[in-house]
Order: C-alpha cells, then sequence, then structure tokens
C-alpha cells in the first residue's frame, strides 16, 4: 500500500462565497459519508481543514537565523484549504478517493503520492 496527499484546493472566491445553512448541512453530510467509507475501507489515515491563509506565518532561514513574516507562502488566487491522508493499493485508487472527495465538495483536489521511505 503507499500512502497518498488528496490536497484540497480553494480560491479567494470560495472564501468569499456565503454558503446556506442548508448547503454547509449538506455538504458536511457529504464528507462525513466519504470518511466513513474511507475509515471502512481501512484508507483514511488523517485528514484536516485549514484555516484561510491569512491565518498562516511562514518561517524561513535567512543567515542562519529564521525570519518569520505573517501571510502565506505564496500569493496566490487558489490555496491550500484542507487535506487527507490516505492509503491505496495503486494510482487510481487514490483517483478515485480524489474525484468522490471533489464531487461532494465541488472543489480541486491534487493527487500526490508521499515518497517511499528509504530502507533502515
Amino acid at each position: 500500500m503507499s500512502r497518498y496527499l488528496l490536497a484540497v484546493h480553494t480560491s479567494d472566491e470560495d472564501l468569499r462565497r456565503p454558503m446556506s445553512p442548508e448547503d454547509m448541512r449538506h455538504g458536511f453530510e457529504q464528507v462525513d459519508a466519504i470518511e466513513r467509507e474511507m475509515r471502512a475501507d481501512h484508507a483514511l489515515l488523517f485528514s484536516g481543514r485549514l484555516l484561510p491563509a491569512d491565518r498562516a506565518r511562514v518561517v524561513r532561514p535567512s543567515r542562519r537565523r529564521v525570519k518569520t513574516t505573517d501571510g502565506p507562502y505564496i500569493e496566490t488566487k487558489e490555496q491550500l484549504g484542507g487535506f487527507y491522508i490516505i492509503e491505496a493499493p495503486d494510482d487510481d485508487a487514490a483517483h478515485r478517493w480524489a474525484s468522490k472527495v471533489s464531487l461532494a465538495i465541488d472543489s480541486p483536489i491534487e493527487v500526490r503520492p508521499f515518497a517511499d521511505e528509504p530502507p533502515r
């Protein structure tokens, strides 16, 4: 089994578009159903929803010290909004999970395999 990151991307426009309580409830129910299905299939390792990018802080090396700045690492219209870390037997299976999530939340999902760990 390989591990994959399913990165949920969102845009500034998505964050500004208000959802009705009914739409929000329906969306949460769909995501909950998919996550239950992932758990039942032993695919879901971890998931998380992120706060908006304006809440981010970036720590970077600068002359053997660190410099911290407010805001996202890259100024862009699309940002990482959440993620799933899953185990799947192959790329096709990972893409099937990403497709289910993408349709449920109406957002693009980037599927990215983790590098294999070197033998110890």
